[in-house]
């Protein structure tokens, strides 16, 4: 029988980051130093509904299984063999901040027994406005977070709708100022752009509202339309696409207005302040390794890729029977490895250490394409893009490179 003790340990000193504000987030040198910092990420797939347009590993109406399924989470990182003092912990969802600080508490305590968390590591949660209130705030404090992500998406009541969301705009700069009051010091935004229906005034608005909250990161995503959500069916039954060329539109607006404001644009959907960059994310587009646990999550340990079960009666079964729950285990290595690094570095404004991959890429017909148009270039050893709107270009480019001996 699993069992979640309650008691959580008082971390707001221990894991207070040390961030240096004279740390750009678009540096080479950061880009490259991120491959060797030990990160984690667990999976918390509950919600209050699911959004239209979400295909990720969730569950909705299912709360009275939390206790439980933190118990199974606590015994999964519990068999896994030691490693590295964690530079990074990334909580996500699903919806963390449904669960309860206690619960978060021992997961953070779990980790910091079994690897050991360094002085200074960045502990990340997200969040929904609607949830967060100064206690909740406090609560995670306490239990050890100091970087938080919401999930504001817009500051337009309509566009909200659209997208499913149960907040009101006014519920976002709230959060934020009870995430500031409790002493977070990092705190992101998330933001959606070319919802249907959405006009470009509209964004520009959302744009100008999230800066105002003072966020020390944001991310910007495009709506996608992913096969087997609620919003694939409705758009196959004839409601209204995202329009890909407001997006671009939007999405030239977005790097224009965040520079404007002192954000660094240093991934193709991340802008940041200063020593605000997010470290899980920069570790995973330097290929560093990272572990994971939770139903769904994806992991990269010892040169192999794998991920759990997707399905929560399935993952909680086999962490019951003593059974990992980790599925198709892929070793990334050789030719493959390289055409990871390409197209995972080159996702970031620091671009990538050009490498035999970067070559051949730009010896190809379709590297040559993208240098002539001014897409694609190289910075001294790096290759970089230079328009970040055509990066999907570039990485299908990287992906049709033919297979070599590495």
């Amino acid at each position: 029988m699993w069992t979640v003790s309650s008691t959580t340990q008082k971390k707001s000193q221990a894991y207070w980051p040390d961030r240096d504000s004279s740390d750009s987030p678009d540096s080479p040198e950061l880009a490259e130093q991120a491959a060797g910092w030990p990160a984690v990420y667990v999976h918390l797939p509950f919600c209050a509904r699911v959004c239209p347009y979400c295909d990720f590993a969730v569950v909705a109406g299912r709360d009275e299984l939390i206790d439980r399924y933190v118990a199974a989470v606590l015994a999964e990182i519990a068999a896994e063999p030691g490693w590295s003092p964690l530079r990074s912990v990334y909580i996500g969802g699903g919806t963390p901040s449904r669960v309860e600080p206690r619960l978060l508490g021992e997961i953070v305590d779990a980790l910091d027994r079994r690897f050991g968390i360094s002085t200074g590591a960045e502990i990340s949660l997200e969040a929904n406005p609607e949830d967060w209130n100064p206690s909740l705030a406090s609560g995670l404090r306490a239990a050890g977070f100091n970087r938080v992500s919401f999930g504001a998406q817009s500051f337009h009541p309509s566009v909200l709708r659209a997208l499913g969301r149960a907040h009101l705009p006014d519920a976002i700069p709230t959060a934020v100022n009870d995430a500031r009051n409790a002493g977070f010091q990092s705190v992101n935004l998330d933001l959606i752009y070319g919802t249907p229906g959405e006009l470009l005034i509209d964004w520009q608005d959302t744009l100008t509202a999230a800066i105002a909250t003072g966020p020390d990161h944001i991310s910007c995503y495009s709506l996608t339309v992913e096969r087997g959500t609620e919003l694939y069916r409705q758009v196959t039954e004839g409601s209204p696409a995202p329009d890909p060329d407001l997006q671009a539109d939007e999405y030239e607006m977005t790097e224009e207005v965040l520079a404007d404001h002192g954000l660094v644009a240093y991934e193709v959907s991340n802008w940041a302040k200063p020593g605000h960059h997010c470290r899980y994310n920069l570790a995973v587009w330097a290929q560093a390794e990272y572990l994971s646990f939770g139903m769904g999550a994806h992991r990269f340990r010892d040169g192999v890729r794998s991920h759990n079960l997707s399905r929560l009666d399935l993952y909680m079964e086999a962490i019951g029977a003593g059974a990992t729950p980790r599925r198709q285990l892929e070793p990334v290595e050789g030719w493959s490895a390289e055409l990871e690094r390409l197209f995972l570095g080159l996702r970031r404004r620091a671009g990538v250490i050009t490498g035999e991959g970067g070559d051949r890429l730009l010896e190809s017909r379709e590297g040559r394409a993208l240098i002539a148009a001014g897409v694609l270039g190289r910075q001294g050893e790096r290759l970089v893009v230079l328009k970040p709107l055509l990066t999907d270009a570039v990485v299908r480019a990287v992906l049709a490179l033919p297979p070599v001996e590495c």
